[in-house]
């Protein structure tokens, strides 16, 4: 139970502040105006995430799938900023 929980609030709030910031920097515009929107739907995502990390068997693999999806996300944020494909 604790590590579903440890997961859902460590790498489950990275991986959905890594997929909110790729919906805010894919949508068309600048990221500026859709960063209210970005922080509403942060929560949304956050609370689906939490919920997907008490569907995994045990702590280690919600660990492992939340952690690694953090990881890919903020990576591709990081690869999209350095590549300058965002602004």
């Amino acid at each position: 139970m604790w590590g579903r929980a440890t997961a859902a609030a460590i790498p489950g709030f990275l991986l959905s502040a890594g997929v909110t910031g790729l919906a805010c920097w894919l949508l068309p515009g600048p990221w500026q105006s859709t960063l209210v929107a970005g922080i509403v739907a942060f929560f949304a995502v956050w609370i689906a995430v939490m919920a997907l990390a008490f569907q995994c068997r045990n702590g280690k693999r919600a660990w492992a799938w939340l952690g690694g999806g953090a990881a890919v996300s903020l990576a591709t944020l990081w690869l999209l900023q350095t590549l300058q494909w965002v602004r």
